[in-house]
């Protein structure tokens, strides 16, 4: 096929554009700058590169019109955040393309009440991210079954992880103190009793889940899927984990989140509330059982690529050397 992905050259794209190369696609990547950042990837000398300022065009009404030039069978979104936008772009392709993937996330869903969420069963979202996210996914699950309607699916990932990305840690956010901590043996103070939950996603694992719903289309049309690792990690057995990494405990120690928030900037308390207050665990049976969707990493895996990949690249100070 012919396959145009919106935003290729981010930390999705870095894994997916490759994968569809590889499997005998012509991909036509469009981003703001037009170029690829990561030139070491040999595929990525067969990618055809498109300039676009979507914002700009969106406010126009003419980005649709763009994407449908290149003549794509298929259209992988991975820069949509609004419904507009959304509905702008499948009024544009109704018709002329096959398929249209979006890239939604699990914010969709707000404070977990029941393990694990099954696609859509969620809470409803809290911020506005999230509900633009959610209202995008049941637009498109409605398009396709209109008659005459495109094909349309929603991937939904976790937290992304992967080389060249700083996870988010045990406290819920990406502060680089934290993996300091954690490696010199001092027991991390959290606001949390440490049951909450986190669900990473190596970002790899992300693009094979788009790479099989591109090339599943009557499976895919109409679904929206999970995104995310096997399982989930609580704070308190994220911590364990990690510090065991650099031969330490890992230890927590919880506070409520008055001390937490007079220790640490609002931005990070505010990052850590996102996360831990919704602790959210995803199922994957779905996109398993309809896709076979087989990701390849737990998170605890995902999660150590990243941070070996910061320290080999002197992009994470430690106080001690991973042991594993």
């Amino acid at each position: 096929m012919k396959i145009v992905v919106i935003g290729g050259s981010g930390h999705i794209g870095t894994f997916l554009v490759p994968r569809l190369v590889r499997a005998g696609h012509e991909v036509v990547s469009m981003t703001r700058s037009g170029r690829n950042r990561y030139e070491a990837s040999p595929e990525w000398e067969q990618v055809a590169h498109v300039a676009v300022d979507r914002e700009a065009q969106d406010a126009e009404g003419t980005f649709g019109r763009t994407v449908l030039a290149q003549e794509p069978d298929a259209v992988i979104d991975l820069l949509c955040f609004t419904i507009k936008s959304a509905t702008a772009l499948v009024e544009a392709l109704r018709g002329g393309v096959g398929h249209l993937l979006h890239c939604g996330s699990l914010f969709r869903y707000g404070p977990t009440v029941k393990y694990p969420i099954h696609e859509g069963g969620g809470t409803e979202a809290i911020d506005e991210y999230g509900r633009q996210k959610e209202a995008i996914a049941r637009m498109l699950i409605a398009e396709s079954a209109s008659p005459g309607g495109l094909a349309a699916t929603s991937i939904h990932p976790g937290h992304i992880v992967g080389p060249g990305w700083l996870p988010i840690n045990p406290l819920g956010n990406t502060d680089v103190s934290a993996w300091h901590r954690i490696s010199s043996g001092t027991p991390l103070r959290v606001p949390s009793q440490g049951g909450d939950t986190m669900h990473h996603v190596h970002a790899d694992d992300v693009a094979q889940l788009f790479q099989l719903a591109v090339e599943n289309r009557e499976a895919a049309s109409g679904e929206d899927f999970h995104a995310v690792a096997p399982s989930a990690l609580t704070v308190r057995g994220f911590a364990g984990i990690a510090g065991g990494w650099f031969g330490q405990p890992g230890e927590i120690e919880p506070i409520t989140w008055e001390q937490y928030r007079e220790e640490t900037t609002e931005a990070f308390a505010q990052h850590s509330w996102d996360h831990l207050h919704r602790s959210h665990y995803l199922s994957i049976d779905k996109p398993k059982s309809l896709l076979g969707y087989a990701p390849a990493y737990e998170p605890e895996e995902a999660v150590l690529e990243s941070v070996r990949w910061l320290i080999e690249n002197d992009q994470l100070d430690v106080a001690r050397p991973l042991t594993v």
